[in-house]
């Protein structure tokens, strides 16, 4: 009987295997047992939900387009609801590993200096060890613009050199006026060059020449007498007022204010819009930075070549005030003739000009 009795007690629990307390491994009761912090409140909770709350871990390995693997890239690891990122760098083998991560998905970015950066997602288990494919970087696309051309300053005074051979009918100075359409703004240095080509051109020594003739022929200045004598002072006066005109108007205000002294030749439109063009031109001018403005150089420059003039012409024909104004005034009238000249004549007659606009009738 007792026999009987024990074997009753060594088949109970097979008895009672209905029973799902007593069917269950003891792994089982016991993760049924453990505690794990619940991610959606916070607070301890029992159960096998522990388990698919266990974190994994993401692995991988960093390599250039040639299989070198690349050490110090930046690995950031972003997931999903988190704004900011976990940032780690790979070691000497090009490997990374993150620890206690959290399952559910994710976004890797790898970037290193020099290299395209690559972005890779995946999805991470509870208690995974998920293993990244090789993360390939290849050296990363680079657009350079390249602008073929000379800076300003160099084309300006590219353009100047040019300028400088102007001369009509191959022989009378046309240094100041510009026919390029794209005109570069003159430095301090150019415009001083410009007017000192001018101003000691053979054709100038040889006009003031002319003019000193005629003025003598006229018995203009009458103080300065006949001859020799009386032709040098003449010559001498008329040049001092081509110098002083063309340094003060044409290099030192332009200079100072900033204007350039050229005219610069418009070649299209028609006759009308372009006879007002020149005939502005010689009240307006550009200034350096390509703005159009009162042309104070020029008419600065008149009247302080007049009144300087009155530092040498004789004493009996100075008019004072009045004589620098009138002086003034009729030298603005012959640049606005000269300018439409300029615009419709002297193109025709100045052989190899460097660029011109297409003039129209």
């Amino acid at each position: 009987m007792f026999g009987h009795l024990k074997l009753g007690w060594l088949s109970l629990p097979f008895l009672l295997c209905g029973s799902a307390v007593w069917c269950q491994s003891p792994f089982a009761q016991m993760q049924k047992n453990t505690p794990y912090v619940s991610q959606r409140t916070g607070a301890f909770e029992w159960g096998q939900q522990a388990s698919e709350q266990q974190p994994g871990s993401i692995s991988g390995k960093i390599v250039d387009q040639l299989g070198v693997p690349i050490a110090g890239a930046v690995v950031k690891l972003t997931r999903e609801g988190k704004p900011s990122a976990a940032e780690i760098s790979s070691d000497e083998d090009g490997q990374f590993l993150y620890l206690n991560v959290a399952p559910g998905p994710f976004r890797l970015t790898v970037s290193s200096p020099g290299l395209a950066s690559r972005e890779f997602s995946g999805t991470v288990r509870a208690g995974e060890r998920f293993v990244a494919p090789v993360i390939v970087l290849i050296v990363a696309t680079q657009v350079m613009e390249v602008h073929v051309g000379l800076a300003p300053d160099e084309l300006a005074e590219v353009q100047i050199k040019a300028q400088e051979k102007q001369r009509v009918l191959g022989l009378i100075p046309n240094f100041y006026v510009s026919y390029a359409p794209n005109a570069a703004p003159l430095t301090p240095k150019l415009k001083f060059e410009l007017a000192w080509k001018s101003a000691v051109d053979p054709v100038t020594f040889a006009a003031v020449g002319a003019v000193a003739g005629i003025e003598q022929a006229g018995d203009r200045w009458g103080s300065y007498g006949q001859g020799v004598q009386g032709y040098a002072k003449r010559y001498g006066a008329t040049y001092a007022d081509v110098f002083t005109g063309t340094f003060i108007g044409g290099a030192i205000l332009p200079s100072i204010l900033k204007q350039d002294p050229r005219y610069f030749y418009r070649g299209k439109g028609s006759k009308g819009s372009r006879i007002l063009y020149a005939l502005a031109s010689s009240v307006m001018c550009k200034s350096d930075n390509g703005h159009w403005q009162p042309n104070y150089s020029s008419i600065g420059g008149n009247l302080a070549a007049g009144g300087i003039s009155n530092l040498y012409y004789p004493a009996n024909d100075r008019h004072g005030i009045g004589l620098v104004l009138s002086t003034a005034v009729i030298r603005l009238g012959e640049t606005a003739v000269a300018n439409v000249f300029q615009e419709f004549i002297i193109p025709k007659l100045t052989p190899n000009l460097p660029t011109r606009a297409p003039s129209q009738p």
